[in-house]
């Protein structure tokens, strides 16, 4: 064969092979567990105890040759002891009504519109509802005057992470430590609270893996919590636990993808609060990382790489025409797995589609539900881009990937646009028309110094941004030519976007908080924004370290935050910061609300004990919430009405 025949075959086969690339996988065909011989060979084959033979032998065709499978890295615990718990069976208070009040209040922060997400503080405006320590605080909030705190409930065996209230219900949702190599699982606890004094136990179950989230949809609760299969002797241990009955998960409530077998589970329980009946329990047999629901549906969602992948570069290079399987470079790509679930309040939740797409998301705000189309913002390495999905998860359109060399700080859907943040030197923000979900379109940008980690509609047209303020540095040489370039942090900042003609979008206001020693929960939970527009009002919990604050180096701006605001870092200070914020006059700082760091013995709280937890609203009056204080503040002017100290039996302390 002559040369140049050799070289076009080559090229030839080369075009075949990138034409049979693509980028969205197809869906998977949902299965279910069998027999325990099944889910048993599914754990087995991630730690390697069958032998190749007996594999080939009973093992699924789709897990033996399946380039999807692989072993999670992420360990929860293997072995499972079940602990006895008493539960108070009150029957007579699972009667439950609605909470009666003409207060006007705060609620929590949270993406959908009639989708509940727990939080770990709530009001119904009569009351507050807390976490202080292992205890939940149940503090009257009816003479702002004179709070107190009514009740706490304790949970002794397990720690409280999340509460959600609907109507007289308190739900706490719960991690419990057993066994010996210390598994963690969820406890779910359900009180009714009509007598805030003598809050009642009516309804719990612990599922046999770790909390992960939670959405409650007129009434109708969803419980996700995930972990490995735990194997207990020769079976995998299927156990729950319901009103303090011990039961056993059917196989038939155990489902994998075809194409994709895990021995990592995601357990989804639900149950109606309406009427406190038994849970309905299923295990899928995905892992997740980022959960989205929308009114109808549910998107659980995993980052995924494929670590075997052909650089396309590498492949018009001189090298792998001639040398293709020689020089061919090798990579990882980041992928994200989409699983699409239905919600029926009748058949409850079940399994759609799925499809894996190149890419990664940020977190639950880079996805959004409109039209019964999925919209979801990923960052890859072309950059970021918006791709709109059919109610089967099939593609419409997608717009042009931006920002190639950047990273996507934040995101956020508002009807038919959309907002992207992307950084390297600077902040550009992008503008995105969905309209055409088969054309949606890269509209308008603006580049400013620093970067927003979370965006927020204050309107129809105008957004705040939430993030840290930078500034560039030039490296130059003697003749003037740029060497390198860097940015460092100068503070937190706060800004409003106008984005009325989304051509043109423009920063109307800003404001800088602190220096680079400052950071705040709400850089990566937006929960603990306090925002209403009708009352101006704009406030954040700051806090100050001792060492400065970098994340120009970092991969993930949320890691560095989550390290920096570890135990190892030393507070200087933390308060809650109060603005007037509105379009005219920008963010104006009323003040500053501080919570000490003592108890009433005088003696030091540790980190995790004094930190300023949540700021909300009941009337005109501002309160704020720690582990072991509440205070009361006016609205108007932030003076000091009432405050508590918290200890661990709940007793009020008043300041001489």
């Amino acid at each position: 064969m002559k040369k140049g025949n050799l070289i076009l075959s080559v090229i030839l086969i080369i075009i075949l092979f990138i034409s049979g690339i693509c980028i969205y996988s197809k869906n998977s065909q949902i299965k279910t567990i069998k027999s325990e011989k099944q889910l048993l060979q599914i754990y087995e084959a991630d730690y390697g105890e069958i032998p190749f033979v007996e594999k080939m032998i009973t093992l699924p065709f789709s897990l033996l040759f399946n380039d999807n499978y692989h072993y999670k890295t992420r360990y929860y615990g293997r072995n499972y002891d079940l602990v006895e718990d008493a539960v108070n069976d009150a029957e007579s208070t699972k009667t439950i009504g609605e909470v009666s009040t003409t207060r006007d209040y705060s609620k929590t922060n949270i993406q959908v519109e009639g989708v509940d997400e727990a939080d770990i503080i709530k009001t119904n405006g009569n009351y507050i509802y807390s976490l202080s320590g292992n205890n939940v605080v149940i503090t009257n909030t009816k003479d702002e005057n004179n709070i107190k705190i009514d009740s706490m409930i304790n949970l002794e065996s397990a720690v409280p992470n999340d509460l959600l209230l609907y109507k007289d219900l308190l739900v706490v949702f719960a991690t419990k430590q057993t066994g010996r190599y210390v598994n963690q699982e969820t406890l779910v606890e359900i009180y009714n609270i009509k007598d805030s004094k003598n809050p009642k136990l009516v309804k719990s179950f612990e599922l046999y893996e770790n909390y992960y989230t939670t959405r409650c949809i007129d009434g109708r609760l969803y419980v996700f919590s995930k972990g490995t299969l735990r194997k207990d002797k020769d079976t995998i241990n299927r156990k729950y636990k319901e009103d303090n009955k011990t039961k056993e998960l059917e196989l038939d409530n155990i489902k994998y993808l075809k194409n994709n077998i895990d021995s990592v589970q995601t357990l989804i329980a639900e149950l109606d609060l309406n009427s406190l009946g038994d849970i309905t329990l299923n295990s899928y047999l995905i892992d997740i990382s980022n959960a989205y629901v929308s009114k109808n549906n549910i998107y659980l969602l995993d980052r995924d790489y494929d670590y075997d992948r052909v650089s396309i570069s590498s492949l018009f290079s001189l090298k792998g025409v001639f040398g293709l399987f020689e020089s061919v470079e090798r990579d990882y790509l980041e992928k994200t797995r989409i699983y699409k679930f239905s919600i029926d309040k009748k058949k409850g939740v079940s399994f759609v589609a799925n499809t894996t797409v190149e890419g990664s998301i940020l977190n639950q705000y880079s996805v959004d539900e409109k039209d019964d189309n999925l919209r979801i913002a990923l960052d890859g390495e072309d950059g970021t881009r918006i791709s709109i999905f059919d109610k089967k998860l099939n593609l419409l359109g997608e717009t042009d990937s931006v920002a190639e060399d950047e990273r996507m700080y934040a995101s956020r859907f508002t009807g038919d646009k959309a907002y992207l943040i992307t950084y390297r030197n600077t902040d550009p923000l992008f503008v995105v028309d969905l309209s055409d979900v088969k054309n949606p379109l890269i509209m308008g940008e603006l580049k400013i110094p620093g970067y927003s980690t979370y965006l927020h509609p204050y309107d129809e047209t105008h957004l705040i941004g939430i993030g840290m303020d930078t500034e560039e540095h030039v490296n130059r040489d003697s003749d003037g030519k740029v060497l390198s370039t860097w940015t460092t942090i100068t503070g937190m900042k706060m800004c409003l976007f106008d984005v009325s003609d989304i051509t043109n979008p423009k920063e109307i206001s800003k404001t800088t908080i602190g220096d680079r020693r400052t950071v705040s929960a709400i850089l990566t939970n937006p929960k603990a924004l306090l925002f209403s527009k009708e009352k101006n009002l704009l406030a954040i919990p700051v806090n100050n370290y001792e060492e400065d604050f970098e994340v120009t180096t970092s991969d993930s701006y949320e890691d560095e935050i989550n390290n920096y605001t570890s135990y190892n870092k030393n507070r200087v200070s933390e308060g809650y910061f109060v603005y007037d914020i509105n379009l005219t006059d920008g963010f104006n700082l009323k003040g500053t609300i501080k919570h000490d760091n003592t108890n009433y013995n005088g003696y030091y709280y540790s980190y995790y004990r004094s930190k300023l937890l949540r700021g909300l609203y009941i009337d005109d009056n501002l309160y704020t919430v720690s582990e072991n204080n509440i205070k009361v503040n006016k609205l108007s002017d932030l003076e000091e009405i009432d405050s508590i100290k918290i200890d661990s039996k709940g007793v009020k302390y008043n300041e001489e």
